[in-house]
């Protein structure tokens, strides 16, 4: 079977989801498939080697090009050598470093435009991707990886007559930091042309039932695919750092709950006398969450602990992993709605127990996995007194870091991720209503 992925990139920093479909992609190819991903609007960042992606494969509706189409018609009939001077993977990854190309504040209008996806205005670029297919050769199904791609399913359907999978990975919180001229119409819209897939995909119950409350979909309408990791290079463990470490590894923006994890690290050197724990910070962090992670690090200096905090922006894998083996416990504390939380598979899958709020999908993996404590936060010092209550019993640390590393083997490796797609897209290829 042949699957091909149509994935946007960020340019700058690494990503949850392309990772995922990354991983995805590799784990399909090693089953005896054909996959492959061609990226879109920006180049990816992977943090490990893609056998899905080709060396020679250009960038769709690369983001310099589809901006000054959107603002200036003349662009829309530029030669074929401009376009590829402008898709340069160089020029988009610095151009995406120096301003908000993935922001939703700064996208409403180009946001409507990709789930509309009018013929005229984008025909030079749809006609590349048409083009590209039609030469590497027509997949027997599409997957869109965001939702926010879903103007492309009716596009892909008439043009080849294939089945399209739409997959939801975090889009609510994108959609609602629109301006309020886009927000609503692109809720509308979106959930319109979700209505050309075959298949809606959401990698955890709880995030399906947000995404049907908020398209008004009827219940079930969305199915569930659980995320898996690589476990390459990850090991068991039974030594813990003989000083505690507190770790947290996304992206360095408040909505992750950084702001709340400082503060919790505060409360719990300050109030609760681990005045030995550190804490360690990692992930993605963009131009535009310098302010913030500014902000922090003149809070801990203020209180005297910048010394016990470490930051440690876009990591790749292996740094990624030792960093995880050097935690004792694990907290990503988001204050929003999250599809999946890929970053505790990986805090698991190292045999670091995790804290998370009570909320999202992670109760789903925690009590799946028994990798970890899902407590209610209300403010820093109910985050920081979880942490104190597991730290004060260390065997209970081992436990469940032990558990957790069996649970994701279990569960979430990408041979579970991958066995459980092929058998939705299967059975979408043989279908006769496809």
């Amino acid at each position: 079977m042949k699957i091909t992925f149509l994935t946007p990139g960020t340019g700058s920093y690494y990503c949850g989801a392309c990772m995922r479909d990354n991983a995805l992609a590799n784990a399909l190819i090693q089953a005896g498939h054909e996959a492959e991903l061609l990226p879109m609007y920006l180049p990816l960042m992977l943090d490990e080697e893609s056998e899905g992606l080709a060396d020679d494969v250009p960038i769709f509706f690369g983001g310099i090009n589809i901006f000054l189409q959107q603002k200036f018609s003349l662009f829309r009939h530029t030669p074929e050598w401009m376009d590829r001077l402008l898709n340069k993977p160089n020029l988009l990854r610095s151009a995406a470093k120096r301003s908000h190309m993935t922001s939703a504040r700064e996208h409403g209008a180009m946001t409507f435009e990709m789930l509309e996806l009018d013929s005229d205005r984008f025909r030079k670029e749809l006609n590349k991707l048409y083009s590209w297919i039609n030469d590497s050769g027509v997949p027997d199904v599409f997957i869109l990886s965001t939702s926010l791609m879903a103007g492309f399913a009716q596009k892909i359907k008439s043009q080849w007559g294939v089945p399209v999978v739409c997959c939801f990975q975090g889009e609510d919180a994108f959609l609602d930091s629109l301006p309020d001229e886009y927000r609503e119409r692109c809720w509308n819209l979106m959930a319109k042309r979700c209505e050309d897939a075959d298949v809606l995909l959401a990698p955890s119950r709880s995030y399906a039932n947000v995404m049907e409350d908020r398209l008004k979909l009827s219940s079930g309408t969305i199915s569930v695919q659980p995320n898996g990791i690589n476990l390459e290079g990850y090991s068991h463990r039974s030594d813990f750092p003989d000083t505690p470490v507190i770790g947290y590894l996304a992206r360095m923006c408040e909505i992750k709950g950084l702001l709340l994890l400082v503060d919790a690290f505060i409360y719990l050197r300050k109030s609760l006398g681990q005045e030995n724990c550190k804490l360690r910070i990692a992930g993605a962090m963009t131009a535009g969450d310098v302010a913030l992670v500014d902000s922090l690090k003149a809070k801990l200096e203020t209180e005297n602990l910048s010394s016990d905090v470490e930051w440690l922006p876009n990591l790749p894998r292996d740094e990624k992993i030792a960093f995880l083996q050097s935690l004792s416990l694990f907290s990503v504390p988001v204050v929003y709605e999250e599809a999946f939380g890929l970053y505790i598979l990986e805090a698991m899958a190292a045999s670091v127990p995790v804290v998370q709020p009570h909320t999202s999908s992670f109760p789903e993996i925690t009590e799946k996995t028994g990798g970890g404590l899902c407590v209610e936060i209300n403010d820093a010092t109910s985050l920081a007194k979880a942490w104190h209550g597991l730290l004060e019993d260390p065997d209970k640390i081992r436990r469940m870091g032990e558990q957790g590393r069996l649970g994701v083997e279990k569960f979430y490796s990408l041979q579970a991720m991958s066995s459980q797609f092929i058998n939705v897209v299967d059975s979408l290829v043989r279908s006769p209503a496809s």
